[in-house]
């Protein structure tokens, strides 16, 4: 079971590498008083995901 764990945490990690590789387009994200950054796609994704699981634990209560 061990290794079957992290022969699927690998084959994870390889399929989300592949896929910022093929996504590293910049994009620009436009904010307020004509502030502006451009940043490759995979990285904009992933820091909203990281910014939604972070809103969800905050969020969620802590059950004892």
């Amino acid at each position: 079971m061990y290794l079957i764990t992290w022969l699927l945490r690998i084959g994870i990690f390889v399929l989300l590498v592949s896929f910022a590789a093929n996504n590293s387009e910049t994009v620009t994200l436009n904010y307020y008083l004509d502030k502006s950054y451009d940043l490759p796609l995979s990285v904009v994704l992933l820091l909203f995901f990281a910014l939604g699981v972070g809103m969800t634990y905050i969020s969620t209560p802590c059950k004892k």
